[in-house]
This record gives structure tokens, C-alpha cells and sequence, in this order.
């Protein structure tokens, strides 16, 4: 796959993602080294205390740094990860922006910050990636 050219294509292909698109994460924007998704809150997505289950927060976290660090050249596999749960999510929906602190020969690194609707800081991911092609 080249390099995606629209919003439509790129959720094209990352429609791919099953795990994430069928508990529904969301890819908002896109941009060189930047992603924004999201999901809705759902029942599905709390733990039996009520709260946005840490299991989803991060699947919502590698989903965003997938798309910011493949829309324009798959390849790129997530090599280590450090989420820390800032918060609980308070509003109806939680927000990941990924953006990229380094782009190397063969890995790179982002940092992804998840919020709530409302503003809440609810978790904060560095992931580290390697570049496959």
C-alpha cells in the first residue's frame, strides 16, 4: 500500500484493524507524524468499577500511533510502549492525538495523549515503533 491520500483512504485501510474498528475506534484526522482518534463510551468499553477500561484507553493509544505512524508509509510495528493512567474519562467520549518526538532510519518515537470530551487528561503513551519497510 503507498501513501493514503484522503481521510476516506486511510480509514479504508485501516478499517483492516479489526480489533480496534470493531470496538469502535474512530480515526478523526491525519497528518505528517500526527493522528486524532477516538471512541464513544460504551458499556463495553467499562470495567466492573464503572470507569473506560485501562485495556481499551491503550488499544485506543497504539490504534492512534498505528495510523500516525503508517497512513503515509506502512511498515511500522510498535517495538515498546509506557501508558500511565492520568485520570478516569468523565465525559462520552475519549480523544488520542499521536504526535511524533522522533523519526529515525528505523525506529521512531510518539507521544500520545488521551482525553475525555470534556478536557480531562485520562492517560499519557510513549511508544517507540520499528520501521519494517
Amino acid at each position: 500500500m503507498s501513501k493514503c491520500n484522503s481521510l476516506e483512504e486511510v480509514r479504508n485501510f485501516f478499517n483492516n484493524d479489526k480489533f480496534a474498528t470493531e470496538n469502535g475506534m474512530v480515526i478523526e484526522e491525519y497528518g505528517h507524524h500526527f493522528a486524532k482518534c477516538s471512541f464513544e463510551i460504551k458499556t463495553v468499553h467499562r470495567n466492573a468499577m464503572g470507569n473506560v477500561m485501562g485495556g481499551a484507553l491503550f488499544t485506543l493509544a497504539d490504534f492512534t500511533f498505528a495510523v500516525a505512524a503508517n497512513w503515509e508509509s506502512p511498515g511500522t510495528v510498535s517495538l515498546s510502549s509506557n501508558i500511565s493512567y492520568n485520570g478516569v474519562a468523565k465525559g462520552n467520549k475519549v480523544i488520542a492525538i499521536a504526535k511524533c518526538v522522533k523519526d529515525g532510519r528505523s525506529t521512531c518515537c510518539y507521544m500520545i495523549e488521551l482525553t475525555d470530551d470534556l478536557g480531562n487528561l485520562v492517560a499519557t503513551v510513549v511508544m517507540n515503533g520499528f520501521k519494517k519497510a
